[in-house]
């Protein structure tokens, strides 16, 4: 069979292979003791098609993978190659014919338009610019990714999970890996091969705007998490209909800056580099992780997209990374010209509506010895090896059967285990909580009756959104199907108020990366008022703090009765609800996977900091 027949047979019929088991989840023990198993990335390939592109390029003369990408290397031209090094945004000065004109090798969906409504509208944009690939010349198909960073974050009507911050709090590798799994079925859904996730960031400073995209300040506990998030996302082979390309970033040190400024500095020693914040990249490398993103940081004055010891002389080299490094975003001529990307050992560059500039760039900086051919080659080798991975040169086109999946119930129920087993009960007093459902309960504040405030950035849109969104379950409205009488009160507790006992969610609006760098890390006086208007109406106070990060909350917390750190728990508010009322006998888990200051003066806090409100590690058990 040629990909043109391929191409026939898709538009004819939908896809109906079902999906396969996903076996046993590993438990923390054995999720350890998997640091040394690599995943398989050529088990069970399928049928390889033979003829590619209007040349009929045949694969299926050679015998081996390693001898058809030689083979296809060989055939290609200077711009074909460069068309493989770069990736564009497919709705910013991107068409399906550009695409084929051009040859780029892979596309993203980030902020702007979406294809439509239904999964099946995006799948049926995403598979319209594949069948352009294939129509170039040697008909390489493309990669297509997205920001999939907790849950298919991007479709509205997908499952959103809590960020990592919160995943990490739940100590529980299993649900990570679950939640992976998940995500990576709905990423497939929705007309995806690759997710630019897991973040291992590792923040040290609570003033980055990214906190919560990283699991933990604690090496160890990152690195559990990313076996995890990696054995989910890809499973045993990326041919798999069910399994995805991960994406460790970003490469290095991003949450080390100083300030913690998004995109900054970070002074790294070499033996901190390699104590701390080298090994969860390692686990990520012997894991098989498909692709690693280069940060927008610096380390010791050097742009990691400029960084030739740390990506070639480390990753490639001493840590034997095979995978494709890429920039972020517009990083091919953000810091410098293209040649002093691609020569640090950068394989693909994201190039929004500006892939023209950069290819143009580097041709010339090859055709004049600037970059040698070798680089190039390098770069083409490791990007069609993933390609041949992900079962692309078997079946280029989307995964449509699991598009009745987004957003299944099933989905949601492990969503919403997540968040409760994510949230952290910082204080417990006077029998506030577990709530009762025969009790009148109190819901205050906007945070308590909004998906869009409750999820953070990177929810639907990449600053996430001040609204609710479809699909979603709000606070309110899992703790009404609960009890018996609730009153939403928006602006706060109010004299003659019936309840006795008022859930205040305050917290974060959302952001996402650098609008999220903040001096202010601490709660509005809004939302003190909030806090301090039920207490003054003798009302027992239980704060539900939504945030992206640790905040300082000493004087929250004494006018509370319980305090409950909710991080960003995503579209599943029930979860909240379930650890309020302590549902079928449910008993606190979460532990904080970061320390909490007292004081501003003590940012940035150890995680063993004697002097810490509450150490790394802290969560009560019992209410």
């Amino acid at each position: 069979m040629n990909v043109a027949e391929v191409d026939s047979a898709h538009r004819a019929s939908k896809l109906t292979i079902g999906l396969k088991s996903f076996g046993l989840l590993c438990s923390f023990s054995i999720l350890m003791s998997c640091a040394n198993v690599p995943v398989k990335q050529a088990e069970e390939q399928p049928e390889l098609i033979c003829k590619w592109g209007t040349q009929q390029f045949d694969l299926c003369q050679f015998d081996t993978q390693q001898e058809r990408i030689d083979a296809l290397l060989a055939e290609m031209t200077l711009d074909e190659k460069i068309g493989q090094m770069t990736q564009s945004v497919w709705h910013n000065n991107v068409t399906p014919e550009v695409i084929q004109q051009k040859a780029i090798g892979s596309i993203i969906h980030t902020e702007g338009p979406t294809p439509g409504p239904s999964a099946l509208d995006w799948i049926a944009n995403f598979n319209n610019f594949q069948s352009h690939a294939l129509k170039t010349r040697l008909g390489i198909p493309l990669m297509i990714a997205v920001d999939a960073v907790h849950g298919q974050n991007t479709f509205e009507g997908a499952v959103i999970f809590p960020h990592n911050i919160g995943m990490a709090a739940t100590r529980n590798l299993d649900l990570i890996k679950r939640a992976a799994q998940i995500t990576a079925i709905e990423v497939a859904g929705t007309g995806f091969n690759w997710t630019f996730s897991p973040c291992i960031a590792m923040p040290q400073h609570e003033h980055w705007g990214r906190v919560y995209e990283g699991f933990t300040e604690d090496r160890d506990l990152t690195t559990a998490a990313v076996i995890a998030s990696i054995q989910g996302h890809q499973g045993s082979s990326l041919a798999h209909r069910h399994t995805i390309a991960a994406t460790a970033k970003h490469y290095i040190g991003d949450g080390a800056t100083e300030g913690g400024i998004e995109g900054g500095n970070a002074i790294i020693s070499d033996e901190l580099l390699r104590e701390r914040y080298l090994p969860p990249y390692a686990e990520a490398v012997n894991q098989g992780i498909a692709s690693i993103m280069v940060g927008f940081n610096s380390v010791n004055g050097i742009n990691m997209h400029q960084h030739t010891h740390l990506v070639t002389d480390v990753l490639k080299n001493e840590l034997g990374f095979d995978g494709v490094v890429l920039t972020d975003w517009n990083g091919g001529i953000r810091f410098g010209e293209p040649h002093t990307v691609i020569n640090a050992g950068v394989d693909i560059a994201m190039q929004p509506g500006n892939h023209e500039e950069f290819m143009g760039k580097l041709k010339a900086s090859v055709l004049d010895n600037i970059v040698p051919m070798t680089r190039i080659d390098d770069a083409v080798r490791r990007i069609l090896k993933m390609k041949f991975e992900l079962g692309l040169f078997a079946d280029p086109f989307a995964k449509s059967e699991y598009a009745v999946k987004v957003g299944a119930p099933s989905h949601r129920a492990v969503a919403r285990q997540a968040v409760r087993e994510s949230l952290v009960l910082l204080k417990s007093d006077n029998n506030a909580l577990p709530l009762s459902p025969d009790e009148a309960i109190a819901v205050v504040g906007e945070h308590g009756h909004n998906s869009g405030l409750q999820s953070g950035g990177w929810s639907i849109h990449w600053q996430g959104q001040t609204e609710s969104y479809l699909g979603a379950t709000t606070i309110l409205d899992g703790i009404s199907a609960v009890a018996n009488q609730v009153e939403y009160a928006q602006n706060g507790c109010y004299e003659g108020m019936e309840a006795q006992k008022a859930v205040v969610v305050v917290g974060e609006k959302p952001y996402a990366e650098g609008v999220g760098d903040t001096d202010k890390l601490y709660l509005t006086d809004e939302h003190k008022a909030l806090i301090a208007g039920c207490k003054a109406l003798n009302k027992k106070v239980v704060v539900v703090l939504i945030s992206g990060r640790v905040l300082l909350i000493k004087d929250d917390l004494e006018l509370s009765d319980a305090f409950v750190a909710a991080w960003l728990p995503g579209s599943e508010g029930a979860g909240v609800a379930d650890f309020l009322f302590a549902a079928d006998g449910f008993k606190p888990v979460g532990k904080s996977p970061f320390s909490w200051p007292e004081k501003y003066e003590d940012i940035p806090i150890e995680a063993d900091a004697e002097h810490a409100l509450f150490k790394f590690g802290y969560g009560l058990t019992n209410y």
